[in-house]
C-alpha cells in the first residue's frame, strides 16, 4: 500500500491531511492576531463570495452558527451579487488563490454598496485589489489545494465573527476540535495496519461504486457537501449529496427506478447525537425503502462533545475516505486535470473575444 502512495500521491497530499490539525492551530493564531476596524459594526447581514474550495468554508460557518446568528448570513457562489447588499452588508470575499474570476467579479460589485468588506486570500489580484482599496485583508499561507486549507478559509472567519461579538467565544470549542483531530490523525494514517484503518476499509468498500451522501440534518448538509466534492475532486468519482428531511419529499421516490445502474450505488448517512427523533424516525424508515435497491447502505456517527468538534470529525472521515480511494482508483489525489483544463478553454475565449 505504502509503494501505491509513493506511485500516485505525488504531492504528498496524505502529510497534509495527517498535519491538518496543525493547520487548525495555525489559522487560530491567524485569527487571534486580527484587529478590526471601526467601520465593523450595525451589521444587518452577512454575505460569503467564492467558489469550490474557497467556499465550502462559508457552508460550514453559517450551518454551525445557525442557531446562534441574529442576522442572515448568505453564501454567494457567483459573479453577481444579491441585490439587498448595501452599507450594513458584511461581505466576505474568499478565493484562496486570489484569482477566483466568480469570486473577483463580485467584489466590485461590492464595493461599490458596502465598505464592510473582508477579504481572505493567499495572495494572487484579491491581495492586490485588497491593498489598493484598504480592504480588511485575512492574509493565509500558500501552497495547498483549496480543499485542502479548510483550516485557514473556516476559522479565522469564525473568530472574526466572534470579535465583533455577532457570536460568542469559541475557544473551547476549537480546542477540543483540535484536541480530536489529532487524535483521529493517529488513527486514520498508515502508521496502522491496513486491516484496522477504518477510512481505508470505507474506501475498498466505496471502490467502483457512486457515493451518495445523506446527512441527518440541515446542520450537517454542508459537511456532506464536502464529502461530495472530496470524492469528485480527490478520488475522481461521481458524487452526489442530499439531507433529511428534504430528501423524503422528492429523491426517495427516485428509488423506484428499475435501473441496474442503483445497484451501484453506496448509501453514505452522516447521523449526530443532536438528530432529532423525527429525524431518526425518517432515516430509519427511508432505509427500508431504499436498501433493497442500492448496493449497500453505510451510517457514520460523528464524534466528540461541541457541535464544532463533531462536525470536523466527519468532514475528517470523509476526507481520508476520498484520499484513499484516490489511490484505490490509481488517480493522483490532489490534481484537478479537468478543472485546468476548463479554466485553459475560459481564457482561451476571453483572450478571442
Amino acid at each position: 500500500m505504502k509503494n501505491t502512495i509513493f506511485k500516485f500521491d505525488k504531492s504528498n497530499m496524505l502529510e497534509t491531511l495527517t498535519n491538518f490539525y496543525t493547520q487548525v492551530q495555525e489559522a487560530v493564531k491567524i485569527g487571534n492576531k486580527l484587529n478590526l476596524l471601526p467601520i465593523m459594526k450595525n451589521i444587518n447581514n452577512i454575505i460569503l463570495c467564492g467558489m469550490g474550495g474557497s467556499a465550502i468554508g462559508g457552508d460550514i460557518l453559517k450551518s454551525y452558527l445557525q442557531n446562534e446568528l441574529k442576522v442572515p448570513f448568505l453564501i454567494n457562489r457567483n459573479y453577481n451579487i444579491p441585490e439587498f447588499i448595501d452599507k450594513n452588508s458584511l461581505v466576505f470575499i474568499s478565493s484562496y488563490s486570489g484569482n477566483t474570476e466568480e469570486t473577483i467579479n463580485a467584489l466590485h460589485l461590492a464595493k461599490k454598496r458596502t465598505n464592510k468588506i473582508v477579504c481572505i486570500t493567499s495572495g494572487g489580484t484579491l491581495k492586490k485589489l485588497a491593498l489598493d482599496n484598504n480592504f480588511f485583508l485575512i492574509i493565509i499561507p500558500s501552497g495547498y489545494q483549496p480543499r485542502s486549507a479548510l483550516g485557514f478559509s473556516f476559522f479565522p472567519l469564525l473568530i472574526f465573527l466572534s470579535k465583533l461579538k455577532i457570536v460568542k467565544n469559541k475557544i473551547d470549542s476549537i480546542q477540543e476540535t483540535i484536541e480530536l483531530l489529532k487524535k483521529l490523525s493517529e488513527k486514520y494514517t498508515l502508521k496502522n495496519k491496513i486491516e484496522n484503518n477504518k477510512p481505508f476499509s470505507i474506501a475498498q468498500k466505496l471502490s467502483g461504486k457512486i457515493p451518495v451522501i445523506y446527512s441527518g440534518s440541515d446542520v450537517f448538509t454542508p459537511v456532506a457537501l464536502r464529502w461530495k466534492c472530496q470524492f469528485c475532486e480527490n478520488s475522481k468519482v461521481l458524487a452526489y449529496h442530499n439531507s433529511f428531511p428534504e430528501l423524503d419529499h422528492n429523491e426517495i421516490t427516485g428509488w423506484e427506478s428499475s435501473n441496474p445502474l442503483l445497484k451501484k450505488i453506496s448509501v453514505i448517512i452522516l447521523k449526530d447525537k443532536d438528530d432529532t427523533p423525527e429525524i431518526t424516525e425518517r432515516i430509519k424508515f427511508t432505509k427500508e425503502i431504499i436498501s433493497p435497491h442500492c448496493a449497500e447502505i453505510l451510517e457514520f456517527h460523528s464524534e466528540g462533545e461541541s457541535l464544532l468538534a463533531r462536525i470536523f470529525s466527519l468532514i475528517y472521515l470523509g476526507d481520508f475516505i476520498s484520499y484513499y480511494l484516490a489511490l484505490l482508483n490509481h488517480k493522483d489525489p490532489t490534481t484537478i486535470e479537468n478543472i485546468e483544463i476548463l479554466k485553459k478553454k475560459l481564457k482561451n475565449f476571453k483572450d478571442n473575444r
